[in-house]
């Protein structure tokens, strides 16, 4: 009794806080999805984005999406970390967030990355946002259903620890992993040419409704209430790396269209 009274109130605790403290692919996620992108860019690229960043890596900003948000004043940029769909449905066909959401969040950066009438500062805030949200797209769980807040308030354990579906995709199979960003991205597979190319063909649509089959097949990985261990990170974490470069070498391509 003393333990299953000890596991509800953790499950209570992060069914709680999950939507606020949820770190969306984790800080070193983030990183290696900036530091992989570094690789694809264009030299004229890379010199435009040196000089709205001040030097500063795609890495390093690659969180910054998600520091400001202990800040109200960066409120309404929250639904932009996400997209709600059911299983039925493709982005075209659901149903939009009136405040916004990821592909409306990436081209709102891009539209203001282009407009040459867009102060230094906004360049930079916008850049930084954009980082961050190809990033979010292709984590799973940021295409999920609304009712779940997108595996939110799907309860799991990791390693006998509560957490819920969410948490696991963002950051616990990397932590466990337990390597660093440069790590993570360095030791990302080789790919052809033609590999790359596939993977940058289409649009921002087109590659959520890539991931959305994907996050079906998150949901459908676990039971409510499972304790997740070695054997679904050895099931998984090649998904994870898997989208982590297909973010990278999307961000490039965004990144290249804007600027080269």
């Amino acid at each position: 009794m003393k333990f299953q009274f000890i596991l509800l109130i953790s499950l209570l605790f992060f069914s709680n806080n999950t939507e606020e403290n949820s770190l969306i692919w984790g800080k070193n996620g983030h990183r290696a999805t900036g530091e992989i992108a570094e690789k694809y860019l264009t030299k004229r690229t890379k010199r435009k984005i040196d000089k709205i960043l001040k030097g500063q890596s795609l890495a390093f900003v690659s969180t910054f999406a998600d520091e400001i948000k202990s800040d109200r004043k960066y409120n309404k940029y929250y639904s932009w970390h996400y997209i709600n769909m059911d299983f039925d449905e493709t982005y075209a066909t659901a149903e939009k967030n009136p405040k916004g959401d990821l592909v409306t969040g990436i081209k709102k950066c891009v539209e203001v990355l282009k407009d040459k009438n867009s102060s230094d500062a906004d360049k930079e805030f916008f850049l930084k946002m954009l980082v961050h949200f190809v990033g979010d797209l292709h984590q799973p769980m940021h295409i999920g259903r609304r009712e779940d807040k997108g595996g939110n308030t799907v309860q799991v354990q990791w390693f006998g620890r509560g957490t819920n579906l969410h948490r696991v995709w963002d950051s616990d199979m990397i932590e466990e992993w337990d390597m660093s960003y440069s790590d993570l991205a360095n030791n990302a597979k080789d790919l052809s040419k033609k590999q790359i190319e596939a993977i940058q063909e289409g649009n921002v649509t087109d590659w959520v409704d890539e991931v959305h089959e994907v996050t079906k097949k998150v949901y459908k990985s676990v039971k409510v209430g499972e304790n997740l261990r070695y054997r679904y990170s050895y099931e998984h974490f090649g998904t994870v790396r898997d989208q982590l470069q297909k973010a990278g070498i999307r961000l490039a391509k965004v990144l290249n269209d804007v600027f080269d």
